[in-house]
Formats: structure tokens, C-alpha cells, sequence
């Protein structure tokens, strides 16, 4: 065989056999390390949207032992009785369960995922607030009171059960679909003498004649001085219409069953119920700073005053 034809036989059989081996590794590979099935674009959405839409709330049968779990307890006690736990702290006769139904668990005013939204903006403050500030806001207005100390057990124990009641929420998600609105957009003009006459009709059994209640999560004070306070969110006629729509009665009374009431009527029953006296939040003109107050605030801030002609 001469020199040239050996060379290119040679050369020949290496390019082959080169061939031959890396063919064979990304045969191995493919086997070992087969390739992923194609995703949708959307497909991220849909499955944190399926698993996301009905949390699974975690019962209390369930809290771990130890520390943690004293402070989930404590925190579910003090939701639960705040006026009567927490009395040096608020100034009526209402809890957190009041507005914030079975522990903040049912769909009354879900308190479900609230820890995985916060820090949030807020704009009543005019600023970003922790979970901590929110709870304060509730103990200032809702149960005109004062703000628990940020560092108290207290504190660390309402945190700790609220977290709790959220796990499984993601952080920072930015929508709670499981949260409903308690909210009456373009309130009709109120009628007050039909909001007192359906209130006799369908609420006075459980709130009273007088408006001063029958008990904190039974029947809550709507006025009077065991009520939320002016600057409660409850004092603005959208959000108390929207309310009552949703939530009221809890059961059937004066021929009225829960989530039939129209939005005229809920306006109505609103009006009638925030005509009345009730106590004053001493720091109301700030709210708002940024001038954003909404129509149915029923009292003047410093910035909207500020920004009329």
C-alpha cells in the first residue's frame, strides 16, 4: 500500500470512529437526561391561579407545639376577644372578629393571605405600612383605642396567628381572589327613613334598638360609644353599604335573607346606621395626605381642604 493511500485510510477511519463515539455519548445523554416536555407561556399563571384561588386555611387542631404554637393560640384569642383580652388597648366593645368573621378565616372580611401582602402602600397614611401598622390602625379606629406596643407578646402573638391562617400564600402576591370587596361602587342616594325602617325591620334583634349591640361577635355595637370610631373604614358609606350587602343578616330576619339585600337598600341601612353618633378620631385631618380622599369620606382632611380653590 503506498504512503498516500495509508494516510487517507487511516484518516479515514479516525473521522468514523469520532463519529461513531460522539454519536453514541448524545444517544447516553438523551437517555439519561431526556428532555422536558414543552410548557405554555401561561402555564406558571394558571397553576398559581388553580392553587391559589381557594387557599387551604390551616385549622387550629393543627398548631405545632411548643413557643410557636402558644403565640398562634394567644393570637387567636386575642382576634377573637380583643375588647375583653386586650381591654387596656381598646376603647369600645368590639373585636377583631367583629368585622373580621370566625377568627378572620370566613369570607365576612377575609383576613387570609394578609401577611404575604404587607409591607403595603397605603393611602390613607400617605405611606408604606406593615403588618404591625395596619393592626394599630384597627386598634386606633375600628376599636377606638390605642396602638399595642410593637414589640409586645401581644403583638408578636396576633403576627404569629396571622401568619399562620396565611401559610402556603406566597409573599408579595399581589392579588387575594378569595378576598371579596366590601365595597358599594356609585352609592345610590341614601333614603334615612327606609334605612331605619328595614333596620327595626331586619338588624335591631341583634344590634339593639339604640344601635348599642348585643354582644362583640354576635350583634357589635353599630353607634354610640362601644362603636367604631369616625375614622374607621366602616364610617365611610361605600364600605359600611358594601358590608351590610354582603354579609347582613347573618341569618334570616324580617323576611330579609343574607345577600338579598339591593344596593339602595344596603345604602339605605348604611346612611341610616352612620347618621348616628358615634366617637371621633382625633387625627383624622391627616389622613390622606396625598389629596386622594375618596367621596364618601365624611369628614374634611388638610390636604383636600388645601388643594380647593
Amino acid at each position: 500500500m503506498g504512503t498516500e493511500k495509508w494516510k487517507k485510510t487511516t484518516l479515514a477511519s479516525f473521522v468514523l470512529g469520532f463519529l461513531t463515539l460522539s454519536l453514541s455519548s448524545v444517544i447516553a445523554l438523551a437517555v439519561i437526561y431526556p428532555p422536558s416536555k414543552p410548557v405554555a407561556a401561561d402555564a406558571p399563571a394558571k397553576q398559581e391561579e388553580a392553587k391559589f384561588s381557594e387557599p387551604i386555611i390551616p385549622s387550629m387542631n393543627d398548631v405545632p407545639a411548643g413557643p410557636q404554637g402558644e403565640a398562634i393560640t394567644l393570637g387567636y384569642k386575642l382576634v377573637n376577644e380583643t375588647n375583653t383580652a386586650l381591654k387596656e388597648y381598646v376603647g369600645n366593645q368590639l373585636s377583631c372578629s367583629s368585622c373580621h368573621g370566625g377568627a378572620g378565616t370566613d369570607k365576612t372580611s377575609s383576613l387570609v393571605g394578609v401577611t404575604a401582602v404587607y409591607p403595603q402602600y397605603n393611602p390613607r397614611a400617605g405611606k408604606v405600612l406593615t403588618i404591625e401598622d395596619r393592626i394599630n390602625g384597627c386598634f386606633q379606629r375600628s376599636m377606638n383605642g390605642k396602638p399595642l406596643p410593637y414589640n409586645s407578646d401581644e403583638m408578636r402573638a396576633m403576627v404569629a396567628y396571622l401568619s399562620y391562617i396565611s401559610e402556603g400564600v406566597p409573599t408579595g402576591i399581589k392579588e387575594r381572589p378569595w378576598v371579596e370587596k366590601n365595597y358599594v361602587k356609585n352609592t345610590p342616594t341614601p333614603n334615612l327613613a327606609n334605612g331605619e325602617k328595614l333596620y327595626q325591620q331586619s338588624c335591631a334583634s341583634c344590634h339593639a334598638i339604640d344601635g348599642s349591640g348585643t354582644g362583640a361577635n354576635s350583634g357589635p355595637a353599630l353607634w354610640g360609644p362601644n362603636s367604631f370610631n369616625i375614622g374607621a373604614g366602616m364610617g365611610r358609606l361605600g364600605t359600611a353599604a358594601g358590608f351590610i350587602k354582603r354579609n347582613m343578616p347573618l341569618g334570616e330576619m324580617g323576611g330579609i335573607k343574607q345577600g338579598t339585600l339591593s344596593d339602595q337598600q344596603a345604602a339605605d341601612l348604611a346612611a341610616y346606621i352612620l347618621s348616628k353618633d358615634r366617637p371621633d378620631f382625633a387625627n383624622k385631618a391627616n389622613d390622606w395626605p396625598k389629596g386622594d380622599a375618596p367621596q364618601d369620606v365624611p369628614y374634611e382632611t388638610k390636604a383636600k381642604k388645601a388643594k380647593q380653590p
